[in-house]
């Protein structure tokens, strides 16, 4: 509440109790209770600002707009006839590879082939009724393998046993996504357990 507003609220106070003596003597009273320091404060705050000094930067120029030109001459053309010709080569040569992949994705997959070549160990090879075979362990339990069998995870048919290997055959694409054909071979491990 401001100085004025008690001065008036205690002299209509006093007014009703005890006349026009009493609010002279209310109106004495609460003016002397102002703060005798406030100018004082007001001093120092005026000091204050006249010693501030705000060093703001002044904003730099901005650089002038200049339009890029937008061209379309050496980009390729998306409409253009050799490029559909190529794509049409490239679906192509997908259905040839994958000439490769749909004999192998409609026979039966054997047990084998659920396990990936690297968990496989050839322990041995025998010849059973003048046919090689090899023995081949994986997880703990060893399978006899004949030519013509599946190994792997890669469409890996055996084509050939011999003493110390097994070769395969396996169906893997490549990087651009073609089917090919690459020759694996698994090794006989010396001091297996």
């Amino acid at each position: 509440m401001s100085l004025l507003a008690r001065t008036l609220y205690t002299c209509r106070r006093a007014a009703r109790a005890g006349g026009l003596p009493a609010c002279l003597l209310a109106c004495l009273v609460v003016a002397g209770c102002g703060d005798p320091g406030q100018e004082s404060v007001q001093d120092w705050i005026t000091q204050r600002r006249a010693q501030l000094r705000t060093d703001i930067p002044a904003v730099a120029e901005p650089r002038a707009y200049r339009p890029e030109p937008y061209g379309v001459a050496g980009s390729p053309d998306p409409f253009n006839s050799q490029k559909l010709t190529q794509a049409l080569r490239r679906d192509l040569a997908v259905d040839a590879t994958s000439a490769l992949v749909r004999p192998e994705q409609a026979r039966p997959r054997q047990a084998l082939e659920a396990f990936p070549l690297d968990t496989m160990t050839l322990v041995g090879s025998l010849f059973r009724q003048g046919q090689p075979v090899a023995l081949v362990r994986v997880d703990q339990f060893v399978h006899s393998v004949r030519v013509g069998a599946y190994l792997g995870q890669n469409f890996g048919k055996v084509i050939g046993i011999s003493e110390n290997q097994v070769l395969l055959r396996e169906i893997v694409q490549d990087a651009s996504g073609l089917w090919t054909e690459r020759t694996v071979s698994l090794y006989l491990r010396e001091g297996n357990k």
